[in-house]
């Protein structure tokens, strides 16, 4: 399946769009897409813990009471890990969970990720998403229009980010709201937006995407 039809928000065919070969012939290693998909979710992490292990807890610094005749176990400080308010055996400290993927790596990864749900039949295009007011009820009906009420997970790609279509999806369980990635010229107000990832796409069940935005990921991944 190389090309799929374009309805608007009503469910009427528009048009069809065909895909481009980068999109149609992708097909990337499992191994591929998992290195792809951890390295997302790793490069979420702040990595800002911290536990203090027990040279850096305040106190402790003299014996609790001498070696022997106490018929107590032997212990030299009441910060080691065993007491209560004591420092931490394995303490945490921040770290960097940054992982590298090659940008060849990742962009097979999201084109064949895309391509998986064009050839199950899971990804929809629709002609424009727009509201005129931020209203729970007309997103429910552009779903309901392209046979998507009831689906668990639904990925929505937009061009850009637009605030009134986003708080029309924002009370739908179901749907997540990402954007298609930004070009090299999209300058500060591209880099605001959060771009779809692999990982997204691999989760939903189904894919609602628009004309533009499709034409912005054959731009920018497709090359």
């Amino acid at each position: 399946m190389s090309s799929i039809e374009i309805k608007d928000t009503k469910g009427k065919k528009v048009g069809t769009h065909e895909f481009s070969k980068a999109i149609a012939e992708a097909n990337p290693s499992i191994s591929t897409v998992h290195r792809t998909v951890v390295a997302e979710e790793a490069n979420k992490r702040q990595g800002t813990q911290k536990t203090k292990t027990r040279s850096e807890v305040r106190g402790g610094g003299r014996k609790p009471y001498k070696q022997k005749k106490t018929g107590n176990a032997r212990q030299g400080s009441i910060r080691s890990p065993h007491y209560a308010h004591g420092g931490m055996a394995l303490a945490l400290t921040p770290r960097d969970y940054d992982k590298k993927v090659n940008k060849k790596e990742r962009r097979a990864a999201i084109l064949g990720a895309l391509n998986q749900k064009v050839q199950a039949g899971d990804l929809a295009i629709a002609d424009a998403i727009t509201f005129t007011e931020a209203k729970t009820k007309s997103a429910v009906e552009v779903l309901k229009a392209f046979g998507l009420e009831g689906t668990r997970r639904v990925l929505v790609i937009l061009a850009q980010y637009d605030e009134t279509t986003y708080k029309s999806f924002r009370n739908i369980p179901s749907v997540t709201v990402r954007t298609a990635p930004a070009s090299s010229a999209g300058g500060a107000e591209a880099a605001k937006t959060a771009a779809f990832s692999t990982r997204d796409v691999m989760v939903a069940h189904k894919v609602l995407i628009t004309k533009d935005a499709l034409a912005k990921i054959e731009e920018v991944w497709a090359k």
